[in-house]
């Protein structure tokens, strides 16, 4: 009896071992599979295709292409509707060589000199982070990008809702999506062209128009007429705006600091601030990314201490946008792996 005890034992614990060890194998892949994705800094972003620097390449394309110039704009550059128009631009629907693009063009003469930064950010900052150039013309006043037919973030709920895209519609993807927006954010404050302050994005609306959702589910920025830089070592700081700024959304810097005073608003006597209200707004961009899915409130969980850091009224106590990155990464990471062992053990 005990000799039969004791083979059954003989055989069961190996048996055990090697499940167990399989399970823990099985985690490190995984996690080893996930620090590789996450060892860059374009974390799950998309590339414009290694092409040298003033040419383009769209999914379609086999090869690089130089920038469109005015000529080529005006002979090959067809439009088709009006899909979008702010105070700087119009945005059409457009075709070129049979692939659609996305054409802008000066709304008002007003308004030059914020499009000619728009185009010279979008000329220095090209990038998986950033919309594709494809041509631009300076004479017409016209720029041409490569389209996203899915639109900006404001439709993402819409997106999701269609039955071809109901099964991107998981923590997964939206906090891939949050993570793209906070890359963005440490790649415009760490970039080519300085640091840059993402200027239009005084409520969540105008922050979400301003980011493209790409058909692989991904982020990139394509409004860039108001990138101001920020240099600290030259003192200088940046005002988004010359009217008053109000609401929960805006970073309290950015608040007329003497209401209290009775004294009226004035752009010249508003305080400087950096690039730290774009950290101020990231909880709230996240909470509508992250929308109203299973694994959500999870999500919300891991992310409440960054967030809360996020928040500090006092700007210089918030985290850099290379610190919220990493926590997000983590906790994707983390969260991934608990899903897989899970499954695992089942």
């Amino acid at each position: 009896m005990g000799r039969s005890s004791s083979r059954t034992l003989s055989h069961g614990v190996p048996v055990a071992a090697v499940c167990l060890a399989a399970l823990l194998m099985s985690n490190v892949l995984i996690y080893l599979y996930l620090e590789s994705v996450y060892q860059t800094d374009e974390l799950l972003a998309p590339s414009h295709g290694g092409c040298l620097p003033r040419h383009f390449k769209m999914v379609l394309m086999k090869n690089c292409t130089p920038w469109l110039q005015c000529s080529q704009i005006r002979a090959e550059v067809r439009k088709l509707k009006l899909i979008g128009q702010g105070a700087v631009k119009k945005v059409f629907l457009a075709e070129w060589r049979a692939q659609k693009v996305a054409l802008s063009k000066l709304s008002s003469l007003d308004y030059l000199e914020d499009f000619l930064h728009g185009l010279s950010m979008l000329q220095a900052l090209q990038g998986p982070q950033v919309v594709q150039l494809v041509g631009f013309c300076l004479e017409d006043h016209t720029l041409v990008t490569e389209h996203q037919p899915l639109g900006s973030l404001l439709n993402l709920d819409a997106v999701f809702a269609q039955e071809q895209h109901q099964q991107h519609n998981t923590w997964q993807t939206r906090l891939r999506l949050a993570t793209d927006y906070v890359s963005i954010l440490h790649y415009l404050h760490n970039s080519p062209a300085g640091r840059r302050v993402m200027c239009d994005s005084n409520s969540l609306e105008k922050t979400l128009s301003q980011l493209l959702l790409t058909s692989d589910f991904h982020l990139v920025v394509n409004d860039l007429d108001a990138l101001p830089e920020v240099d600290q070592s030259r003192g200088t700081l940046v005002r988004c705006g010359h009217r008053e700024l109000t609401g929960d959304f805006v970073a309290p810097e950015q608040l007329w600091p003497f209401v209290n005073e009775e004294k009226p608003f004035s752009d010249e006597l508003m305080p400087g601030y950096d690039e730290k209200t774009d950290i101020w707004k990231i909880p709230d961009v996240t909470w509508f990314l992250m929308g109203r899915v299973p694994g959500g409130d999870l999500v919300h969980f891991h992310l409440f201490q960054i967030h809360e850091e996020c928040k500090k009224t006092d700007p210089r106590l918030r985290p850099s946008a290379q610190d919220v990155l990493k926590v997000y990464r983590s906790v994707y990471s983390s969260m991934v792996r608990d899903a897989a062992g899970i499954r695992d053990m089942l």
